[in-house]
């Protein structure tokens, strides 16, 4: 049981607000090349996967742009994609289609 004698002190933390510029500002400008690693398991119908979806967001993007690269077992494949990045609200969105995807196990 709390007495007032042996209760805590309230410990206040200062708020930070940032200006409402800095929260939105990017460091990123637009339209720029932007390369996107996806990983996920070595598997047939990975690379058409990751190509279909990249394509939803950067109609210009080819396959043949892609860099692939097999973990040192093989057993995981990365694939950087550079998009044609026009917004951070397209970034936003591919990465999150691409993170939503059933075969990828991860996205930089």
């Amino acid at each position: 049981m709390t007495t007032p004698e042996n209760k805590l002190p309230e410990i206040k933390v200062p708020e930070i607000k940032l200006p409402e510029q800095e929260l939105t500002a990017s460091l990123i400008e637009y339209p720029c090349a932007f390369p996107i690693k996806v990983f996920g398991l070595s598997q047939q119908g990975f690379l058409q996967a990751v190509t279909e979806v990249v394509l939803q967001y950067d109609p210009g993007f080819t396959a043949a742009s892609i860099e692939m690269r097999n973990s040192k077992t093989a057993k995981y494949v990365s694939l950087t994609c550079t998009v044609n990045a026009t917004s951070r609200v397209q970034l936003d969105a591919l990465y999150q289609a691409l993170y939503d995807h059933p075969l990828v196990v991860k996205v930089l």
